[in-house]
């Protein structure tokens, strides 16, 4: 099956702390991609699988219509891929991807970037109860979702790139800048969150019609 990666990936880029500008030397390369399997495929019993790790270390792609449909849903993780400016391999169908990328975004951020990070604050904060120690690499990804959340709402783009906020948020997985603190700017960012959630331009619905004529494209290009 990693044949399809290998064969009929249509983009594949890197996230993660590279992407971020938070990376040092031995940072991992975080590598996300999406692959459209032939379309012939699917008229088997047995479908192509939804997503494939691999064949890298750190690699993980999807299959293009489960990537549409988790990025329909404001999937933070899948919505990165579509901004990331690492881009290692794209083709004509990843190229139409990503001219399409606004068409996955509407109002329903406000509430994955949000849901994201409070489920992850509550963990480190429930770690923190459970057991006295933090998991600041967690606590920095939460805080930096949640700017993430309030930049997309505001400006209609993707925000990966946080080099301008890299000192504090370095700070904050070191474990340098105490919980009290982090917990306060955690507070203040939900609080730019729901004030970018009530005067987004952001539509009520991603654009569903627009991803439906891509896939469909895809699927009669792929049918070979």
């Amino acid at each position: 099956m990693i044949e399809l990666v290998e064969r009929h990936t249509v983009l594949a880029v890197v996230v993660g702390s590279r992407a971020y500008g938070l990376h040092g030397p031995d940072s991992d390369y975080d590598r996300r991609g999406v692959y459209a399997a032939p379309t012939r495929a699917f008229w088997h019993l047995d479908k192509p699988p939804t997503h494939l790790d691999g064949p890298a270390a750190e690699q993980f792609s999807w299959e293009f219509e489960r990537f549409c449909m988790l990025a329909l849903q404001g999937n933070p993780t899948v919505l990165e891929v579509l901004w990331s400016p690492l881009i290692e391999t794209i083709t004509a169908d990843g190229e139409r991807l990503l001219a399409a990328r606004r068409a996955f975004l509407s109002r329903r951020v406000a509430e994955t970037y949000g849901s994201y990070a409070r489920d992850q604050l509550d963990r480190v904060a429930a770690r923190r109860e459970r057991t006295g120690e933090t998991n600041h690499k967690q606590a920095m990804h939460m805080i930096r979702l949640l700017v993430a959340g309030a930049h997309v709402l505001r400006t209609g783009e993707i925000l990966l790139d946080v080099r301008h906020l890299r000192d504090r948020l370095l700070a904050v997985r070191r474990g340098e800048l105490p919980w009290d603190a982090v917990a306060a700017w955690a507070a203040d960012l939900l609080a730019e969150l729901a004030d970018a959630a009530a005067t987004t331009a952001l539509p009520e619905q991603p654009d569903r019609e627009a991803v439906d004529r891509l896939l469909t494209a895809v699927r009669e290009r792929n049918l070979q």
